[in-house]
């Protein structure tokens, strides 16, 4: 890969990973790292045009049916691909199924940009994803795999030890803070070529006091109520948090930044 290149487009396909829950603006809407990297991105390239068609919730049949064909026709330089991790959160996962709507996703959209990345997701510490990890990583695997053939990039956020910080993730435990998007956006910009801006993005976050008996309980009580049952709601119904919400950069559009 080029050193330092310069591209002119972005396309961010994926679920609320790619959205950027939970990096909330002032005005209510999530930034996250794709908008981060195309800030950066903009800022070498006049003119530089950004899609991010991620919806939270989404599935990767979800995501195949509804973003890739989407995507691969914007023509982009570059193109992020992050699916499938919320199906192996799922009680019931056929990962075959997964593996081969992945690679139907990356056929389709390798062929059409210049750029293809793919992510290894991270993964928090604690012991309620314990029992999917073995999930996760055959996921990975199957990632590695396609973008071996396929000469994709693969940015792995699961090895880096900073992210696996629960201080790095919102009070749902499912999705980073801003610090924790900032870090994948910086990993990301590293991968694709860019010299780093901060070249110790995956170092352990500084040791703190950690929190007493009564906070951790008054947090697991607020998870509880606030996060873990809705989801769990929302598994037995089969609903989906994204139902009914719309891409949040559905056009490939010059860049501007919502945050100013």
């Amino acid at each position: 890969m080029q050193t330092n290149p310069t591209y002119t487009s972005l396309v961010a396909v994926g679920d609320s990973f790619t959205e950027g829950m939970s990096d909330l603006l002032p005005d209510g809407s999530y930034r996250g790292w794709a908008d981060l990297l195309a800030a950066r991105m903009a800022a070498r390239s006049p003119g530089f045009r950004y899609a991010n068609l991620a919806v939270r919730g989404k599935l990767i049949e979800q995501i195949v049916d509804e973003q890739v064909d989407v995507a691969a026709a914007m023509g982009a330089d570059v193109i992020t691909l992050v699916g499938g991790l919320n199906d192996t959160l799922r009680p019931k996962c056929d990962m075959a199924r997964v593996r081969d709507l992945l690679t139907q996703a990356v056929e389709r959209l390798a062929p059409h940009c210049e750029q293809l990345v793919l992510m290894r997701s991270p993964g928090r510490q604690g012991p309620v994803l314990e029992r999917f990890r073995p999930r996760m990583e055959a996921l990975f695997a199957v990632i590695d795999d396609l973008a071996e053939r396929h000469g994709a990039v693969v940015v792995d956020l699961y090895s880096a030890r900073s992210l696996a910080d629960p201080r790095l993730w919102d009070v749902d435990r499912l999705h980073l803070t801003a610090e924790g998007h900032r870090r994948v956006a910086e990993a990301v910009w590293q991968s694709l070529g860019h010299e780093p801006e901060d070249s110790e993005w995956h170092a352990p976050v500084p040791a703190t006091p950690p929190p007493g008996w009564m906070a951790r309980r008054t947090a697991d009580v607020r998870f509880t109520r606030q996060h873990l049952l809705p989801w769990i709601g929302r598994r037995l119904t089969g609903r989906s948090s994204g139902d009914g919400l719309p891409p949040k950069r559905p056009d490939l559009l010059p860049y501007e930044d919502p945050a100013r």
